[in-house]
């Protein structure tokens, strides 16, 4: 009975795969595969080459039990195979069809611009396992904060609940990866109204196929996203006439995420209208914020409602539903989440007829016009009754619309404003208006505002704006306001962009120009738009375009020639006039240049400072143009343009203003200059001083002469010799002091030195300091002249002491004292004094 099993399932197995080499859609899986059935004993092997790229995941339902081996030995109840050549499958049971599943695993990645891959629904190798449940999944992944989008087809998908099956048995479920785990979008069926799914940053998609059953060959789109806020964006295409769509929130019938947004948007066809309803509803026990759902479209502001609340009913279009849940109480086991039914339906709407009075005296001197962008809408416009496809109001006018969404028309003003002689030009600035007083009763809001400026044939269109310096919209310095200001040429050949808030006083046109405001939607304000511009119709200039331009300390200004990408005209001139505050200097950046090959003449870049006749650089398109640039005034940037044979002459200038360089060196200068003056000055006052100090030091040298008179400090220099000074006369003699025989004696004997006459002690003892009148300072001493020392009257001189040595060196000073002399040697040793007879 288990052979006949066995041989039924190898029948059955072999019929497939003739069946499937007969399709032609399944010719080259085919070709890659090799398949295998053995029935030994409860046993079957399958081999399998699965597609590069590929991996297969075969698992089973039982902790224990069956097991498959892909060599042998090396057997579990789930195996991973890739890719990379045949592999032979050994399953230790005769019913693995009834424990294993097959999963079959792509990846595909997105980058900013493009993603790997799209999903292809094809057996990928698969086929020898058609016996069993399989399950082809695709992991995508998208940058962060973008999102990746799957594309449906025009068929679509129709959502279904978790517990329901297909018709074709043939399932598709969507999940999106977050840090708390997988979350089920959804699961859905083929043929019905969601047209596409985006999903933020990262998820997967599968399709389930029963076992058996073939793969239906099909193919979704995989591109890259819009950056959502959401957990998911699914859009759902309403069709025409009586309609409904059910749709379910993420997790259901469990609860949705909590603290979690979730967005549909609905595309409802002309003339329709929609209603939302929410059935079974379910709503959390919210710690913060509460569930609500918001609606945004085109023609409304932002709508939040309750979800308790009856919803509004959609009437403008395409419009967009946020479910918002708040951070649930879950802590009490039981705590209901949010679930809910969302359904979506969608009628016909017969369309009432608007009547519309156009004023053409509150239009401030503008035309007004409307054009119909959709030849297959069912909007109609009436002008006086009569149908018309573009209606031009120049005089009061009765319209009516019928079914005419914004989307439908077109609505703009135009003005023309030209003098044939100067002196019939307006003397006064001309206002250009961009907020007329327009009918409420307009299908659209108005788009644009156009002037058409046409001085005398030698004159100039000057353009200001009373609100502000311009700026030009440019790649690094684009226009993020509520309007954009256009400037054309006759012929179409465009001059710049323009936006408020910039450095371009004005503009000056040596043409006939076309100036055209372009207004986005809500973000423009009646205010704002009051006075955009001003024009002059005044003489003639002597380049073709000036630009008159105030930069700012420390903030980039990005310059283009006109025409910038495409280039400037034939022999046309640009000049720009930049004024540089004081103290400041302008550095010039010449980006993004293109230069021709020129047929005649030559293009030429010049800077010139105001009121020089020096250039400061020049260069022509056969010169190679220096990187950055310095001017240190206000200056003029000329540019003009050769007839080119091939390419064309554009360029992108940045001026930044920087604190003058110059000045600041001349500060810097100034400074050290000032330092290096203290310095010599200080210099010289320390050499001074120096200087004094040693000769002072120079002169006040004491020498003590312990057989004569001591030296004082001063200027008074050596004493002259015994020969040329008079220190040995006296004029009087106390006869007390006549004893010179007794000296005579003395002198043979030893006891004294050579003197022959007494001189009085001038020098000090070894207790006591010189002796220096406080009469006389060491300043007024005379040099060479000899000054007994005063003692008071009737008194003699003391003797100096002089210790017990018969032998005594003239001086005791470390100039005469050698090296090699000891201690006692250098000590002076005067021997025992003696006192001269009949002395005192």
């Amino acid at each position: 009975m288990r052979r006949n099993q066995q041989s039924s399932l190898l029948d059955q197995s072999l019929t497939t795969l003739w069946d499937s080499m007969s399709s032609s859609t399944a010719t080259f899986p085919i070709l890659l595969l090799t398949i295998f059935f053995f029935s030994v004993s409860g046993v079957e092997k399958v081999t399998v080459t699965p597609d590069g790229g590929t991996t297969f995941h075969i698992s089973s339902t039982q902790v224990k039990g069956c097991q498959v081996c892909t060599v042998p030995g090396k057997c579990s109840t789930s195996q991973l195979l890739r890719g990379n050549g045949r592999v032979s499958l050994e399953f230790k049971c005769s019913r693995p069809q009834d424990v294993f599943s097959v999963e079959i695993l792509q990846n595909i990645e997105c980058t900013n611009k493009s993603c790997s891959g799209n999903i292809i629904q094809a057996d990928y190798g698969s086929l020898p396992l058609l016996g069993f449940n399989r399950k082809f999944t695709w992991n995508l992944k998208s940058p962060s904060f973008k999102a990746f989008k799957i594309d449906f087809n025009n068929a679509g998908l129709r959502q279904i609940k978790s517990s329901e099956r297909c018709l074709d048995k043939q399932s598709y479920t969507l999940q999106a990866s977050q840090t708390t785990g997988n979350v089920t979008v959804g699961k859905y069926c083929r043929t019905g109204p969601i047209h596409s799914a985006q999903i933020l940053n990262q998820g997967s998609f599968s399709l389930e196929v029963p076992a058996g059953q073939k793969l239906q060959n099909g193919r979704f789109d995989v591109s890259v996203g819009e950056e959502i806020k959401s957990l998911a964006k699914i859009t759902v295409m309403l069709p025409k006439g009586t309609s409904t769509a059910e749709l379910l929130p993420p997790n259901y019938p469990d609860s949705f995420p909590d603290d979690d947004v979730m967005e549909w948007y609905f595309q409802v066809p002309d003339k329709h209208k929609a209603t939302v309803q929410f059935l079974n509803l379910v709503q959390p026990r919210c710690l913060k914020k509460e569930a609500a759902v918001e609606y945004h479209s085109r023609s409304r502001r932002a709508l939040v409602m309750r979800l308790s609340e009856p919803q509004p009913e959609q009437n403008q279009g395409n419009f967009s539903l946020t479910l918002r849940n708040c951070e649930m109480d879950r802590r009490r086991a039981g705590s209901p989440g949010l679930t809910l039914n969302l359904r979506v339906s969608s009628s016909s709407k017969s369309s009432p007829v608007v009547s519309c009075k156009v004023d053409v005296g509150k239009m401030e001197g503008l035309s007004l016009h409307i054009e119909k962008l959709r030849p297959t809408s069912d909007c109609k416009m009436k002008f006086n009754s009569d149908l018309k496809e573009k209606i031009t109001i120049t005089s009061n006018s009765d319209l009516s619309f019928q079914g005419c969404l914004p989307e439908d028309v077109k609505v703009f003003a135009t003005r023309v404003i030209e003098c044939s002689k100067l002196k019939d030009c307006p003397k006064a600035p001309v206002s250009l208006p961009c907020s007329p007083s327009m009918p409420s009763c307009l299908p659209a809001p108005l788009s644009s505002v156009t002037w058409t400026l046409r001085p005398p044939q030698h004159g100039t269109v000057e353009l200001t704006s009373p609100t502000g310096p311009l700026r030009q919209s440019l790649p690094g310095q684009p226009c993020n306001d509520s309007f954009i200001i256009k400037a054309v040429e006759d012929d179409g050949s465009i001059i710049g962009h323009f936006c408020p808030q910039g450095t371009i006083q004005k503009i000056q046109i040596h043409t006939n120009v076309t100036v055209t405001v372009s207004i986005f939607g809500i973000k423009a304000t009646k205010t704002s738009l009051k006075h955009v511009l001003e024009a002059r119709l005044k003489e003639e200039i002597p380049e073709r375009y000036i630009f008159t331009v105030s930069p700012k300390r420390d903030a980039p200004v990005l310059l283009a020639s006109p025409g910038w990408p495409d280039g400037m005209k034939s022999y046309s001139t640009v000049s720009w006039i930049v004024s540089v505050p004081p103290k400041m200097e302008a550095h010039l950046m010449f980006a993004n240049l293109s230069q021709p090959k020129c047929d005649n003449s030559h293009t030429n870049i010049r800077v010139q400072r105001v009121g020089r006749l020096e250039e400061e650089y020049s260069r022509r398109e056969d010169e190679e143009a220096e990187e950055e640039i310095t001017v240190s005034e206000s200056f003029y940037l000329n540019m003009s343009n050769c007839l080119p044979e091939r390419g064309n002459f554009s360029v992108i200038t940045k001026i930044t203003l920087q604190k003058s360089q110059n000045l600041l060196l001349a500060v810097i200068l100034s400074v050290v200059a000032a330092l290096l003056v203290i310095f010599v000055i200080v210099l010289v006052v320390v050499c001074v001083v120096i200087r004094k100090k040693k000769k002072r030091l120079n002169n006040l040298v004491s020498i003590y002469n312990p057989n004569g008179t001591s030296i004082l400090p001063g200027n008074n220099g050596f004493p002259k010799t015994r020969e040329d000074n008079e220190s040995h006369v006296y004029a009087s003699i106390e006869e007390t002091l006549v004893y010179t025989h007794l000296l005579r004696k003395g002198r043979e004997i030893g006891v004294y030195g050579e003197f022959d006459t007494y001189r009085p002690f001038a020098g000090h003892t070894d207790s006591q300091k010189p002796l220096v009148s406080k009469d006389t300072g060491v300043d007024d001493a005379q040099v060479g002249t000899y000054r007994p020392v005063q003692f008071p009257s009737q008194q003699a001189p003391p003797l100096p002491v002089r210790p017990p040595s018969h032998v005594s060196p003239m001086v005791d000073n470390e100039i005469y004292q050698t090296e090699d002399q000891s201690e006692e040697e250098r000590s002076p040793n005067l021997g025992p004094r003696l006192e001269p007879e009949g002395g005192n």
